[in-house]
């Protein structure tokens, strides 16, 4: 067992991450409720031996702070810009990359919100590489990552089935009030 899986023992959690490992997906994470979801997952997947990616804004990619940020996985994100895609550049991420497995959670934000983002969904069918659904469930206290989805194109339809499938996961998040599908 390595430092991050201890770390998890210690505090009561347990992993089951049976999806494939991938060189290239998308990691959907759900519900987000808590900025311990991000450590939970991070010790989680390191503690398989996997690096996961991350996006965070450029501004916290400050020395010596970047260093750690871009050791753990992290891509940061300039300010947004009206010249430039998001998600088109992280699709040449992928294209470019010999690993990537990005993080990503579609609420964008801990707090409750009912339109949840599409980019990942057009990053995953641009970049041809599947999604990993994982849920954080606070409820079992177990980092679950085992089914894969491959989105058709049709952004709706996808995004049907993703809510779909973390709807039997309503009471997971850590503050569950602040998640809904």
């Amino acid at each position: 067992m390595n430092l991050w899986g201890l770390i998890l023992k210690v505090s009561g959690w347990k992993v089951d991450i049976t999806a494939p490992r991938r060189d290239k997906c998308i990691i959907c994470v759900a519900p987000h409720t808590s900025n311990w979801d991000f450590i939970l997952g991070l010790c989680a997947y390191h503690s398989l031996g996997r690096k996961a990616n991350f996006l965070m804004k450029k501004f916290w990619f400050f020395f010596p702070l970047g260093f750690l940020l871009k050791g753990l996985g992290g891509i940061p994100v300039p300010a947004r810009d009206k010249k430039s895609n998001l998600t088109d550049e992280i699709i040449k991420k992928f294209d470019s990359s010999e690993y990537i497995n990005l993080a990503v959670t579609p609420e964008g934000t801990r707090s409750r919100v009912e339109k949840w983002r599409t980019g990942f969904l057009y990053i995953s069918y641009g970049a041809h590489v599947p999604i990993q659904l994982g849920i954080i469930d606070y409820s079992t206290k177990m980092v679950v990552v085992k089914d894969e989805y491959i989105p058709t194109g049709n952004i709706e339809k996808d995004m049907d089935f993703v809510k779909e499938y973390y709807s039997a996961y309503k009471n997971a998040g850590k503050y569950p009030e602040k998640f809904t599908v």
